[in-house]
């Protein structure tokens, strides 16, 4: 393979994001492909086997197995790093491999970890479950309570783990403000970026070391493969996470890499179109009436909005709602809707609904859920590409049969 301009990051930097997006990170073989190729293989071949011992020693630069490295996996790397403004970029299979890896090279036994304690249920797992069972203790804080973030800090502090906004509450963390009070204390800042996306938030502008991506999200936006991200730099990559990646082997495979690539090249179109929907159905529902609270980052009545706004270019694309009869209620009117889908996930082209609860949040503790305010009157929508009046006209009417409207 050749590289052309989309490799030098001495130009690319210079690009505004959309032809980051573009054209940013493209390897070219001999055949002058103007999409990228596809490497399905595991393995590679030697001229000679004294170019296979210089490879492994690192001595010559090419691929050795695609375990360790994979030539569009890395072109999915590169562009991410890129469009982010890392240092360097390793995808992983899914977005809880990267969240898993990150976060498992870095603790030992002995060490502590703080993290939000608003989170997906799964990074939930990791901090509170999977990490004690290898000797690492943890501290959950109100992620907006800056008294707490100080007063959670201990000498055996490594780590501090956040996302924001948070899945499903949308709670804010202050980024800066975390990341100054880590690095005074030594610690290091993971920082789940997957709600804002790299189009509306740069977690390493304000101070984070490593942002993570489920890139099964608004990056493929469109439901059709699982994929994970780890964005760091050069120094804490090949130190600390690079070691860990290699010899567990969370890779991406090459197809789903391929079409992560693909979806790069519109997320900025996509994420655009998704917010200016978000914001319109956010508005819609509050003047509907009947449920308890609309919570939407972009509107001025959200209770972290001023926070938000300064670390968000849009509002986003995921709208929290609560309707007042519970369970029961919830899902007549999820059952009701025509076409938004019921579905877990989120960052789609279509328009998704889901009762965080009892998906993505059931293996939470009731306590915890409680505490949190997941209770079972709160759904999660994520807002697609659809035209703004079909979903709300769509709200409205399972609205009606579900008893909710005013």
């Amino acid at each position: 393979m050749k590289k052309d301009t989309g490799q030098n990051r001495d130009i690319t930097s210079q690009w505004r994001l959309q032809t980051q997006l573009v054209r940013g990170g493209t390897w070219r073989s001999e055949m002058g492909e103007t999409s990228e190729a596809m490497f399905m293989t595991s393995g590679y071949a030697y001229d000679c086997a004294e170019d296979a011992a210089a490879r492994f020693a690192g001595d010559q630069e090419g691929y050795t197995y695609s375990r360790l490295r994979n030539p569009t996996a890395a072109m999915f790397e590169d562009k991410m790093a890129l469009i982010e403004g890392a240092e360097v970029a390793r995808s992983t299979a899914t977005g809880m491999a990267a969240v898993t890896a990150a976060m498992l090279s870095i603790v030992k036994a002995g060490d502590h970890v703080i993290s939000s304690r608003a989170l997906f249920g799964s990074c939930r797992y990791v901090i509170e479950t999977l990490m004690p069972k290898f000797g690492v203790d943890f501290t959950l804080v109100d992620g907006s309570d800056h008294s707490a973030w100080k007063e959670a800090f201990r000498p055996n502090t490594v780590a501090v783990f956040l996302e924001t906004p948070a899945n499903p509450t949308l709670d804010v963390v202050d980024v800066q403000f975390v990341c100054d009070l880590a690095h005074e204390n030594g610690a290091v800042v993971v920082v789940d970026n997957v709600f804002a996306t790299p189009v509306l938030q740069k977690p390493i502008e304000m101070g984070a070391d490593v942002v993570i991506y489920s890139a099964t999200k608004h990056i493929d936006g469109q439901g059709r493969c699982l994929g994970g991200c780890i964005l760091t730099t050069d120094a804490l990559m090949d130190e600390t996470i690079l070691p860990f990646l290699r010899n567990t082997g969370p890779n991406i495979s090459p197809f789903n890499a391929w079409v992560m690539l693909k979806g790069l090249e519109t997320l900025d179109l996509r994420v655009e179109r998704m917010c200016g929907n978000a914001a319109k159905v956010a508005d819609a529902l509050s003047d509907m009436g009947g449920l308890d609270f609309v919570k939407y980052p972009g509107r001025s009545d959200f209770a972290q909005h001023e926070l938000a706004m300064k670390q968000m270019s849009m509002g986003g694309s995921i709208i929290a709602l609560h309707v007042p009869g519970g369970r029961e209620q919830a899902f007549k009117f999820l059952n009701a809707l025509d076409i938004i889908d019921i579905s877990n996930n989120i960052g789609d082209a279509k328009s998704l609904m889901t009762h965080p609860a009892s998906t993505t949040h059931a293996s939470v503790a009731e306590e915890s859920r409680l505490e949190l305010g997941i209770d079972e009157g709160l759904l999660r929508l994520s807002v697609g590409l659809e035209h703004a009046d079909d979903l709300i006209e769509d709200l409205i009417q399972a609205a009606a049969v579900a008893r909710i409207t005013k």
